[in-house]
């Protein structure tokens, strides 16, 4: 039996493309750091070393984006697109998970 068929993407220019990578390679790396997640200092040191690459990455899309006109994040495409890529699980594993009950 196959999985279900996630739904596509949504048209993104190369820039808004790149936007989305570098901000879920951020979320992702940030959350291997989260000490209230990650118990191994090994993992959340290896993440810390790459994230300013990712950041740069990050920057460099949104600088090509305003460099090009595009003053505006058009953030309902941007968020389907998001949510395609699961990024509301990948974004919550930043947070701090739930507390004792009571």
């Amino acid at each position: 039996m196959l999985p279900p068929e996630l739904p596509p993407l949504p048209a993104l220019t190369r820039a808004e493309c790149d936007v989305v990578d570098g901000y879920l390679a951020v979320v992702d790396l940030i959350a291997r750091i989260n000490p209230a997640r990650e118990s191994d200092t090994y993992t959340a040191l290896r993440a810390a070393q790459a994230l300013p690459a990712r950041v740069l990455e990050l920057r460099d899309a949104l600088t090509r984006m305003h460099g090009r006109g595009e003053s505006e994040l058009h953030t309902g495409t941007l968020a389907r697109a998001l949510r395609v890529l699961d990024g509301e699980r990948r974004a919550g594993r930043v947070a701090l998970p739930p507390g004792p009950a009571g």
